[in-house]
């Protein structure tokens, strides 16, 4: 059986390569784009994505045909987009100019523009971008230039443009009674209505439905046929978005979350690298599910009706992505009006909010491969914060809950290790009695052990039991937006970032050295020193990690300090001539 001075060293090696590997993958696989402030606007654009419509297949009347656009072939995509889009600029020649429109709520500052009714700008007033300038909001939308491209866009796709006729789709112009809306005190609900004609029979009116303190919007759609013949239509919904990569910074905790699109296909979870060819070629028939653009705290999510089924695909062109979702087909009678409704979020990762928009939403809250720790660990969190408070006193009231029910696992391998610290006088005379015959002083240790009935492994379970803990925590820490700029007490006004002057962690490599001195030391004189080296190694490794985390580890090495100390005192009562 190996010894614990063996062990013990290469599993607080393996822990440290643990934590070097996954943050040198997340800063490899996982580069974030800073979220950038400028001016809303509708600045026009010559990208191909902008000006592609999905095609309407013609159906018999009642009869859904619902299509997926077709992707175009690796190296032509844009030179196919373009092609579509060409029977389209007869149609638009003659539109009006777009204006735009300021919609403010308590939670969203939205500008959409006349053209399509496109979703052009919006920022969050409850969302600073930075804590020390909270006047500059976090921006979503953004179309104020290619490089900042970020936009929704939705329509009717009628196939009347590839006629030279007009049709009301994203690149149609709407009319809006007025400019500016606002959600009044007092009111729980406000109507954006945009009206669209066809000058034929042919009428549109799209309604963005908000509600106070909600991210969820409704989009509404009332397709009124007052014509001599039955039009097909087909809704769809997509969201365009510059994608370029940018630097990753070990100072930056946006370069480890994951930025790019993510879909919920009604049973599964997936994130969808725009640099993975898999990834790009995605195109799937979905019912019950929804597409999403994530970032770090913050999504915008294409929310289809779950009793439809809507075909997703994923377009990429250079550093542009496009999320893409079409509804069936149905035909609209001379004389009818048929009514649509989808729903779009934009906003924080709000889990209850996401969770009543759509099922499985959620999980856009990237807890990582532990998700099934994270998420019920998120939920205690938030219960305690509800009588605290404060996060940071929340992060150390669930850490000792966390102790109290590891305590007969820790109780078990702490007096295990308090029997080998007793002990150890005895081993380092074997060790020097047997030191050239390596067979027999492995004999007499395990005749040892049975007889003070100590289990050298015993020792390491807590440690292997807190490494998934602390990846889930640190997961926590990092994508629950309820935690972002949270203030502690002091100099800790930023509980999701670093310690600014890295006293967490000095005093956590301090704790730790005192838990190694507590520990049975290594007989080896070299694996002691490395053993004591490790507290500086992981206090160096975890300096840029979120403050919060560096709390929970201080919090958890301080309670086992204390617990260990006392089962060392009880052991030594036990077994005073053995000590």
């Amino acid at each position: 059986m190996p010894s614990l001075e063996n062990l013990r060293p290469f599993l607080w090696a393996a822990l440290v390569s643990l934590l070097f590997m996954n943050y040198t993958a997340w800063q490899k696989d996982h580069p974030a784009a800073p979220v950038e402030v400028a001016a809303t606007g509708n600045a026009p654009t010559t990208d191909a994505f902008a000006q592609s419509v999905p095609t309407v297949p013609t159906a018999p009347a009642g009869v859904p045909a619902p299509t997926a656009p077709a992707a175009p072939a690796p190296g032509a995509e844009a030179a196919a987009l373009t092609a579509a889009a060409a029977p389209l600029a007869v149609a638009v020649v003659a539109e009006p100019a777009p204006t735009l429109i300021h919609v403010k709520t308590d939670v969203l500052d939205l500008t959409v523009s006349t053209r399509g009714g496109d979703l052009v700008g919006l920022d969050l007033p409850d969302y600073p971008l930075h804590k020390k300038d909270p006047d500059v909001k976090v921006r979503l939308f953004d179309n104020t230039s290619d490089t900042t491209r970020y936009v929704h866009q939705g329509g009717l796709a009628t196939g009347a443009a590839a006629l030279g006729k007009p049709e009301p789709s994203h690149l149609a112009v709407f009319t809006a009674q007025n400019t500016n809306y606002r959600l009044a005190d007092g009111e729980n609900e406000l109507r954006v209505p945009l009206t669209w004609t066809d000058g034929a029979g042919l009428t549109v009116m799209r309604t963005y439905v908000f509600k106070r303190g909600q991210y969820a919007v409704a989009v509404e759609s009332e397709v009124q046929n007052a014509s001599t013949a039955a039009v097909n239509i087909a809704p769809y919904s997509q969201i365009l978005r510059r994608a370029a990569p940018v630097k990753s910074s070990m100072f930056n905790p946006e370069t480890y979350a994951y930025r790019g699109p993510a879909v919920w296909d009604g049973e599964k979870y997936r994130k969808l690298k725009v640099d993975d060819d898999e990834a790009r070629k995605f195109q799937q028939q979905i019912k019950g599910g929804w597409f999403a653009a994530m970032q770090h705290y913050f999504v915008t999510a294409i929310v289809p009706p779950g009793d439809e089924a809507w075909s997703y695909s994923l377009h990429v062109n250079g550093d542009d992505a496009m999320l893409q979702a079409q509804g069936p087909s149905r035909s609209v009678a001379p004389g009818t009006t048929a009514k649509l409704q989808q729903q779009l979020y934009m906003g924080p990762k709000l889990h209850d909010q996401l969770q009543a928009t759509a099922p499985e939403l959620e999980r856009t809250v990237d807890f990582g491969r532990l998700y099934i720790i994270s998420t019920p660990l998120f939920h205690v969190l938030r219960f305690v914060h509800g009588f605290v408070s404060n996060w940071g006193l929340t992060i150390i009231l669930v850490t000792l809950l966390i102790k109290l029910v590891f305590y007969k696992l820790a109780e078990t391998s702490g007096r295990s290790m308090a029997r080998m610290r007793n002990i150890q006088p005895r081993m380092k005379a074997l060790q020097e009695r047997y030191a050239d015959n390596r067979e027999e002083l492995g004999k007499q240790m395990m005749e040892l052990y049975k007889r003070e009935k100590v289990n050298p492994v015993a020792g390491c379970l807590p440690m292997l039991v807190q490494i998934p803990f602390f990846i889930a925590f640190y997961w926590v820490l990092m994508e629950s937006v309820e935690m972002r700029q949270a203030p502690f007490y002091g100099w800790l006004n930023d509980l999701s970032s670093m310690d600014p002057y890295y006293i967490l962690p000095i005093v956590m490599a301090g704790a730790m050295f005192l838990q190694f001195k507590l520990n049975p030391a290594p007989a080896d004189p070299i694996q002691a020193k490395v053993f004591a080296f490790m507290p500086l190694v992981m206090a160096v490794t975890m300096a840029w990690f979120p403050s919060g985390l560096l709390l929970y580890w201080i919090t958890n090495t301080g309670l086992s300090i204390l617990q260990q100390w006392h089962i060392n005192r009880v052991v030594a009562r036990e077994t005073p001539t053995k000590a």
